[in-house]
């Protein structure tokens, strides 16, 4: 239903089918699966196109939640309209002019409003609606936006998620996520934020926010539990989707397509990341029958088209070492040297906390346990206190030294540091950690 779970996203959408005109059989069928169909793809394209002008997020999202409302209750008896989206923009074009009745406020809007007059009607012609969800995700990574808030408000504003959503994957009251949110599209709305694409001056650092942004959406979705909640958002899935859109509007940018391919390897290995019995299996121990070649073979093939372009960064970087440890599993024979130098090249970009105990680990296949606890351990201990995959790694290094005792109390560190109870196990277990 709409304003419930839809294939893909969960959106801010009221209403819900018994909402509709009682209609039987195939006519109904057809038009709740167009406006989820419309509610998957659109969502976000017809809320940039409202708002284009007005910069007024928030009244463009009601707008088209009311317009998605009128569909429920329309398209079963009257049928789906030629052109669902332009149907839609027009009923929130005219959701947006109710709403501006007061003489001030019209003026204001008049502007933006002819604007989605003219997309509307140019689209009941047969003409194509611009995408302007780009110029959205800017918006939403403008230097005005607090940086904390940017990731929710794009996961919002182009793909509808509901704010409880959003907060449940980032840990956060609901109705803080909430205020937090109003603030930032009130900030879009009072502040003019352009929906543009910026110039080539402030291009990059805002693409690299919009990047990251998506990326941490990704991370977020890949933190989650597996099957703890069936009703929740998928935040992998949005986050390529997402990735996805970036790469079809820039397809020159080597870093956009780096991330896609980066999210693709490891989403390509979700369905193997745990046993039929629910127990967490590493990525030495996964089968690669379980994972999904299709996507592999699609990530291979953008980082193969990058490799020639000679501009590397960060996430092609990260790319390559997904990459590698995917084929150090089909073939361990493979030399474990060229992930230590792929993640000294990660390190020249993101010298991150991960990025060096996934090197001491790298360092640890390829010149022994020692050479891997000499690399953890000159790790500065203010980063790795609270740093679960740190005790992980260790806890394993330690074990293989001979160490027991220490790697029981590096593993019962690990294990008291994770929310998940099958790493929990998995890890008490001292069973060897990847």
């Amino acid at each position: 239903r709409v304003g419930g779970t839809v294939p893909g996203r969960r959106h801010r959408l009221g209403g819900s089918p018994a909402d509709a005109a009682p209609t039987t059989g195939s006519v109904s069928d057809a038009a709740h699966a167009a406006i989820e169909l419309a509610a998957r793809t659109s969502y976000g394209r017809l809320v940039a196109l409202l708002a284009a002008r007005s910069r007024d997020v928030a009244g463009a999202e009601d707008a088209l939640s009311d317009a998605f409302l009128s569909a429920l209750r329309t398209w079963p008896s009257d049928g789906v309209p030629a052109n669902p989206d332009a149907w839609l923009l027009s009923a929130a074009r005219r959701r947006m002019i109710d709403a501006g009745r007061r003489e001030d406020v019209r003026r204001d809007a008049a502007p933006a409003l002819a604007y989605v007059s003219t997309l509307a009607n140019a689209a009941g012609e047969g003409q194509t609606l611009p995408d302007r969800r780009l110029e959205l995700l800017f918006a939403c990574a403008h230097p005005a936006i607090d940086p904390a808030i940017r990731t929710p408000l794009m996961l919002q504003t182009v793909l509808g998620l509901e704010a409880s959503d959003i907060a449940g994957a980032f840990l956060t009251a609901p109705a803080a996520m909430a205020q937090r949110l109003v603030r930032a599209k009130r900030k879009i709305r009072d502040a003019g934020i352009p929906f543009e694409i910026p110039d080539t001056a402030h291009l990059a650092s805002r693409l690299d926010d919009v990047l990251h942004a998506i990326y941490a959406a990704f991370g977020a979705g890949w933190d989650a539990l597996t099957g703890s909640d069936p009703t929740r958002v998928d935040l992998t899935d949005e986050a390529i989707f997402l990735g996805r859109l970036i790469v079809a509007a820039m397809p020159d940018h080597a870093e956009a397509r780096g991330l896609l391919a980066l999210m693709l390897y490891c989403h390509a290995r979700r369905g193997a990341r745990r046993a039929p019995d629910g127990a967490y299996v590493p990525l030495s121990q996964q089968s690669p029958h379980a994972w999904d070649q299709a996507m592999i073979g699609e990530a291979e093939a953008l980082l193969t088209a990058l490799a020639r372009l000679g501009t590397p960064g960060r996430y092609q970087v990260e790319a390559a070492i997904q990459s590698a440890h995917i084929w150090r599993v089909i073939d361990p024979s493979r030399d474990p040297a060229a992930l230590v130098y792929l993640y000294d090249g990660l390190l020249h970009y993101a010298p991150t906390v991960g990025a060096l105990v996934n090197r001491a680990a790298a360092i640890a296949v390829a010149h022994g346990a020692q050479a891997g606890l000499d690399a953890a351990t000159a790790i500065p201990p203010a980063l790795i206190e609270t740093y679960q995959p740190y005790w992980a790694l260790t806890a394993h290094l330690l074990q293989a030294l001979g160490r027991a005792t220490d790697a029981d109390q590096a593993r019962a560190r690990a294990a008291g540091m994770t929310s998940d109870p099958a790493v929990r196990a998995f890890l008490l277990g001292g069973a060897p950690e990847r």
